[in-house]
């Protein structure tokens, strides 16, 4: 990814350079001192577009400047409406040191529990990962195939590669397979409070005087 150096600071020429097809951004690590950017959108559309932002790790090329950074996405401002972006935060990483990423979770296989009518629920969606720079996985997959009805994916059933940590305290779940019944019961629940409350609607309605 290709960028340049700028120097005015601000919501007025962060607009121009927006209008300009540009995309103002900050460079910055703990070894780093802080460069202020301007990145071409095109250069950014493929890596949106790749879905894995988060986890890529980009060569940054500076006009005049020789080396190339190796850096990350450490946070991205989207406008609210247009969900275009408005700034990049971009974090130069050390290849020998370990850093934390998010890192999504996808299953594998039909679970056994699945089949005969219970139901998936996935509570993590990404899972916080502990690696090198250049060994941060794609995604975290879990074969879910033996997985009956009321059993539950924890952190540490997890099998991982190489020099891959999750940094977790707790050994917390991932997902787990709920019964037919449990779904039901919160069907049910829904439509009682939804009954309750439409209950209250109508009391407070019928004790209000009749307009004169």
């Amino acid at each position: 990814m290709k960028a340049s150096q700028r120097e005015a600071v601000g919501n007025g020429p962060s607009r121009v350079l927006r209008r300009d097809g540009k995309i103002p951004a900050i460079l910055y690590g703990p070894k780093t001192e802080s460069i202020k950017l301007a990145i071409d959108r095109l250069e950014l559309e493929p890596i949106i577009k790749s879905g894995a932002v988060a986890q890529t790790l980009l060569k940054l090329k500076i006009e005049g400047v020789d080396s190339v950074r190796k850096v990350m996405i450490k946070e991205m401002q989207k406008h609210p409406v247009s969900r275009s972006v408005l700034h990049l935060d971009l974090y130069e990483v050390s290849m020998d040191q370990k850093i934390k990423v998010m890192v999504p979770v996808v299953t594998t296989g039909k679970s056994a529990g699945v089949e005969v009518g219970g139901m998936l629920q996935l509570i993590r969606r990404e899972l916080e990962v502990f690696c090198l720079p250049d060994q941060i996985p794609e995604n975290i997959t879990i074969d879910i195939t033996v997985l009956e009805i009321g059993d539950s994916f924890h952190v540490e059933d997890l099998p991982l590669e190489g020099a891959v940590e999750i940094p977790a305290d707790t050994n917390f779940t991932i997902l787990t397979i709920l019964s037919p019944t449990a779904e039901e019961e919160e069907e049910v629940e829904g439509e009682e409070e939804e009954g309750e409350e439409e209950g209250e609607e109508g009391a407070e309605a019928a004790e209000e005087p009749a307009a004169e």
